[in-house]
């Protein structure tokens, strides 16, 4: 990848007559996949509208004094699988002096995610809009929020208890153990009653009793319907579910591990799950968010990085990226967006 140079100036949220100055926090840029990466999608965007792009890690983030700041670097990006990227001048810059920083590291969710979203709360006070909100990153845990939500989501359990987690696998004869810091459907194993590796799975996922795990009914619903990803932008999904359907020797639905996508509208059912979830993540400052639907249930809140922007704007059912960047063009300029939200 080339290098240039560009001077590096973040200004204030005051002039709102100017090109905002965005800073998109994420994992090493030369590691994505650009055919994918829903954060790609975003500077992709940004650099259309003629923002000031710049580019960190996690590690380029520090706090000094109650003052946040990061060595932060200018990108340039274009849609080509071979060479997506430019990175330009680095140079330490107060975080609060940014119009916008995208949170987008990918989890898992460890102690240095919630060090950092410290970092980004300081921000925030400093006149930063941070998408999605500090605080709310720590709170709404993206296994572990669907609790919230017992009318839609899908039975589920969070316990360290091997014979509390061994009864809800009972009650429901086959479950789905996953973890609560990891994506991608990384260590999401099915289980059920007549498993002879229940005891040991158990074993494993909690660390023999010392490391929660989450316990969820197992949906059959994910074969013939698939695993719906709705995004929502500030609450208001957007009108068209990706739909990912497992491959045949797999029972997870994520891209990762091979799920074939269908685009489609929403069902009578995603709709019910997004009024229950649409107004709480609305009021917690969670601006972009992806849920997860099999069937009738939701089964996940992805609040830290979620993905589908590429893939919706494949099919060309939805430019979510225009949606979401208009969403935080209102919240920085006081306008109203220029693309309202379907429902």
């Amino acid at each position: 990848m080339s290098t240039r140079s560009r001077a590096t100036n973040p200004g204030s949220v005051q002039d709102v007559n100017r090109p905002l100055h965005l800073l998109v926090v994420m994992d090493p840029i030369q590691a994505i996949d650009p055919a994918k990466d829903s954060s790609f999608a975003m500077l992709l965007e940004a650099q259309k509208r003629g923002w000031s792009s710049h580019y960190a890690e996690l590690g380029d983030l520090w706090l000094r004094d109650g003052t946040a700041w990061g060595r932060v670097t200018e990108v340039r990006v274009q849609d080509d699988a071979q060479d997506w990227f430019e990175l330009g001048a680095s140079a330490d810059a107060r975080l609060g002096d940014f119009d916008v920083i995208l949170m987008r590291k990918d989890p898992p969710f460890d102690a240095e995610y919630v060090f950092a979203t410290y970092i980004l709360e300081r921000a925030e006070s400093a006149g930063a809009l941070v998408v999605n909100r500090a605080q709310s990153l720590r709170d709404a845990n993206e296994k572990a929020f669907v609790a919230w939500f017992p009318e839609v989501a899908a039975p589920t359990l969070i316990a360290r208890s091997q014979s509390v987690l061994k009864a809800f696998v009972r009650e429901h004869e086959r479950a789905v153990i996953k973890p609560l810091d990891r994506m991608g459907g990384r260590s999401v194993f099915v289980t059920g009653v007549e498993d002879p590796n229940l005891n040991v799975l158990l074993d494993t996922m909690t660390d023999l009793g010392t490391r929660y795990a989450l316990a969820q009914r197992y949906l059959p619903a994910i074969r013939d319907e698939g695993d719906a990803r709705i995004l929502l932008i500030d609450g208001d999904p957007v009108p068209t579910a990706l739909v990912r359907h497992p491959p045949p020797d797999d029972h997870r639905g994520n891209i990762s591990v091979g799920a074939k996508t269908v685009c489609r509208p929403r069902t009578d059912a995603e709709q019910r799950v997004c009024e229950a979830v649409g107004p709480v993540l609305r009021e917690k400052g969670l601006l972009f968010v992806g849920i997860d639907v099999i069937g009738d249930w939701l089964t996940e809140i992805n609040v830290t990085s979620p993905t589908g922007i590429r893939e919706l704007a494949r099919d060309g059912a939805c430019d979510v990226a225009a949606r979401l960047l208009d969403a935080v063009e209102a919240r920085v300029t006081g306008a109203q967006p220029s693309r309202q939200i379907e429902n």
